[in-house]
């Protein structure tokens, strides 16, 4: 007996991986949208990466700009 191929899951939507990642998918345009969802998945693992380093950090340059008045340095 034979049936269908087994499918593969599909990859959640690209919104919903950014939007889980903390990005603001909400506040982008269509146009920055659909930059997104055509990133590669190696572009969106580097975008990922870059993301979590920065809100690392994002305690201590948030009171640089707080205490700097929003230099940036």
């Amino acid at each position: 007996m034979t049936g269908p191929p087994p499918t593969t899951p599909e990859p959640p939507p690209m919104d919903a991986v950014l939007y889980e990642a903390g990005f603001p998918v909400d506040l982008l345009t269509e146009e920055q949208r659909l930059v997104l969802s055509e990133l590669t998945p190696q572009e969106l693992t580097v975008l990922l990466d870059v993301k979590s380093r920065l809100d690392a950090v994002g305690p201590e340059v948030q009171a640089h700009g707080e205490i700097a008045g929003g230099a940036l340095f």
